[in-house]
């Protein structure tokens, strides 16, 4: 999550998947510029739809949080080592890498690989050829159930934020959510256009749910993903801070 404002960038919400060392690494390097908000993605099942789910103003000392983050990113090594599998069956096959049980292990590794070892000129190449979300050797992750997500997060002291919600999603579905523990959807994000921002942005307002954007940012490419390209305004991050416990 991004707060843009005249002045430049005020606040950056960092949520990585299954990981909160972008957190402590950020606030390492204080700025009296820049407040850092802990944040962490996770991914939900509810009524079998796979959900991302933003949690934001975490402790990032919360026990349980960090426990469940450390299962979360062992099944992804598992994962990760299987896709490798199923990508050797199609002749790609890889010096497998050591995998550091604290980095959060996925496809965009697999995309370095295969970029690296030359079967792809780009890791949007190596996406689109082998590691879309039903390319064979894919394997999808397993969700959290929704309600135990939400224990998590508010036991971590954080808020709730639906991330990039699917176009299916209706104000119904919202308002389930909300009645679970949702208090904020994000309605500024990459690929979002201006007109289902502005439908996002009147359910919320409907429902009484605060807003949250953000770029999405997994690196300096693209550009459209760029730190401070998507984001709220200052009244919007005090709306989303006032839903805090």
């Amino acid at each position: 999550m991004d707060l843009a404002a005249r002045s430049g960038l005020q606040a950056i919400a960092i949520t990585d998947h299954d990981t909160i060392e972008g957190v402590r690494a950020a606030r390492a390097v204080p700025s009296p510029c820049l407040e850092v908000i802990a944040g962490v993605e996770l991914v939900a099942d509810h009524g079998g739809r796979q959900l991302h789910v933003l949690g934001y103003f975490i402790n990032v000392d919360d026990s349980g949080l960090l426990a469940y983050l450390a299962e979360r990113r062992r099944e992804r090594i598992g994962r990760f080592e299987m896709m490798l599998d199923g990508l050797a069956k199609q002749g790609l096959r890889f010096e497998r890498p050591a995998c550091d049980p604290g980095s959060v292990w996925g496809r965009v590794h697999l995309a370095r690989l295969i970029v690296q070892a030359g079967r792809a000129q780009s890791e949007r190449e190596a996406f689109a050829r082998y590691l879309h979300d039903r390319a064979p050797a894919v394997l999808p992750l397993s969700p959290a159930p929704f309600d135990y997500i939400v224990q998590i997060v508010r036991a971590a002291g954080g808020i709730l934020a639906l991330a990039h919600p699917a176009s299916s999603i209706t104000p119904l579905n919202l308002g389930e959510l909300q009645a679970l523990g949702i208090t904020a959807i994000e309605i500024d994000f990459p690929g979002c256009r201006k007109s289902r921002r502005r439908q996002l942005k009147q359910w919320a307002e409907d429902l009484g749910l605060a807003v949250t954007g953000g770029s999405d940012c997994h690196g300096p490419e693209p550009a459209r993903r760029a730190i401070g390209s998507h984001g709220i305004d200052e009244g919007e991050l005090e709306r989303l801070r006032s839903g805090l416990p």
